[in-house]
């Protein structure tokens, strides 16, 4: 399996361009990651496709 992102790192979904934390990989490249969701004042998580997601600046 490729790992693009390091566990702690910061990424850019190409979705919808928020910027979220790696937390750890799941079988078949998929990546669960956490963000600041500023409507709910709450932290996030969720599971994407590596593929979906690019480092950020």
């Amino acid at each position: 399996m490729r790992r693009l992102f390091k566990k702690g790192e910061r990424v850019r979904s190409k979705i919808d361009g928020k910027v979220m934390e790696v937390l750890k990989y799941i079988k078949n490249n998929f990546v669960e990651v956490k963000w600041f969701d500023l409507e709910s004042k709450e932290i996030r998580t969720n599971k994407i496709k590596e593929d979906k997601l690019s480092k950020a600046a």
